[in-house]
């Protein structure tokens, strides 16, 4: 959630809803399968990684199954505005300002001192896991120390 939060306020936007789905792997016929969603409803259109990580870690905890080899997370962030823009409700509650603060100061820190470097508490400092890449396809296109050198005798 913290890398979707900071996407959302380096283009000065909010969203409204958040969809997460899990799913465990497809190619390993002797695991048992499983994949499910959600879709959550924030409160009001945010962009606080504090209130997207609560609404996104209760929803993860409802579709949650123990004893599954889980490969593959996804978060969809959805209906994207701009802050101000019309809602569906007149009275509909705004972000706070106090939160607008935090979360300058949270990407200020994060931008001088590198990313990560303030997260929030539900973030380990040494996440147990890892992408796997030692099958990873070489990048040709889009790294210079990977291109094929061609020699013409």
């Amino acid at each position: 959630m913290m890398r979707a939060s900071e996407k959302l306020r380096a283009q000065g936007s909010v969203c409204k809803k958040i969809r997460v789905s899990i799913r465990t792997g497809q190619f390993n016929p002797d695991e048992a399968k499983y994949a499910n969603g959600a879709l959550v409803q924030l409160p009001y259109p945010t962009n606080d990684v504090r209130v997207m990580t609560q609404y996104v870690t209760e929803a993860v905890s409802r579709i949650f199954r123990p004893g599954f080899r889980y490969s593959k997370a996804e978060v969809l962030l959805m209906d994207i505005c701009q802050p101000g823009e019309f809602t569906d409700d007149l009275f509909a509650v705004n972000q706070p300002l106090s939160s607008d603060r935090l979360m300058a100061a949270l990407d200020s820190i994060n931008g001088k001192w590198g990313r990560g470097t303030l997260r929030t508490g539900s973030v380990p400092v040494t996440p147990d896991w890892g992408m796997r890449r030692e099958l990873m396809s070489q990048s040709y296109t889009t790294r210079l120390d990977q291109l094929w050198v061609v020699k013409a005798k």
